[in-house]
């Protein structure tokens, strides 16, 4: 029994204002790639890992990650997020029976979050994701009108208007990574490889793909620590954090 982890790591800088992929840029002068990595590493849990990069540029992650302790390869990723997963998911050896789906972006993830998923999924659970509790009100919107958010032509922001407001008790707010059994993974991308090719219709994460089968997904408590850097805003606020996590270790 083996257990395989896909890094996720395709993804431009864009919204970060970097010229270089996302995973590639730095924090505390270590790029976000081999944070994400070694913490998976660091878990003991994980024997493989596969790494969806950017096309063409596979050389350059696989030199950003640096040496590991354990298998590594570095393909090339798809349009869209869904895409790359299922690449990367097509180089599960033939003794996976566990797959983690990780992002680099989430680069001080801790190593016992990864433990806690994949004892989950050993523990019976066929698809589990961590998650923390919401703890803003949380208002479901639609524009006047009834149209999908958005802006006017002129570029104005569409005034929206409150439908309800779910009870935050019963929300929570995924992280990665997020752990399968290694056939229901497979299954789930098999059914739903029709909407990896476009961004409006890839599924925005692996447990969504298992939800549409009808199979269930669990959670299990997430970290504060796993945020997911998307904004300048979110770097800093991660290098700030970057020495307590690493202290963690």
């Amino acid at each position: 029994m083996t257990t395989l982890a896909i890094l996720t790591a395709a993804g431009s800088g864009t919204r970060l204002g970097r010229d270089v992929p996302k995973a590639l840029v730095e924090v505390g002068g270590l790029p976000m790639i081999a944070h994400a990595a070694r913490a998976l590493v660091d878990s003991g849990v994980v024997d493989a890992l596969v790494i969806t990069a950017p096309p063409g540029r596979s050389a350059e992650v696989r030199a950003a990650v640096g040496p590991l302790a354990l298998e590594l390869q570095v393909v090339d990723g798809g349009a869209t997020r869904q895409a790359s997963v299922a690449a990367g998911l097509a180089l599960a050896g033939p003794g996976t029976d566990v797959v983690l789906v990780h992002d680099a972006a989430r680069p001080l993830t801790p190593p016992a979050l990864v433990r806690r998923v994949v004892a989950a999924v050993r523990g019976g659970h066929g698809a589990v994701v961590p998650g923390l509790p919401v703890t803003d009100t949380i208002k479901r919107v639609l524009p006047d009108g009834g149209s999908p958010a958005g802006r006017t032509a002129a570029g104005e922001p569409v005034v929206e208007r409150v439908v309800d407001t779910p009870d935050r008790s019963v929300l929570r707010a995924v992280q990665t990574p997020q752990g399968f059994e290694h056939g229901l993974l497979v299954r789930a991308h098999a059914e739903g490889a029709a909407r990896a090719t476009a961004e409006h219709l890839a599924a925005t994460d692996d447990a969504g793909l298992v939800e549409a089968l009808g199979e269930p997904v669990h959670v299990v408590a997430g970290e504060p620590a796993a945020l997911k850097i998307t904004t300048e805003r979110d770097l800093a606020v991660a290098t700030l954090m970057l020495d307590e996590c690493l202290e963690e270790r």
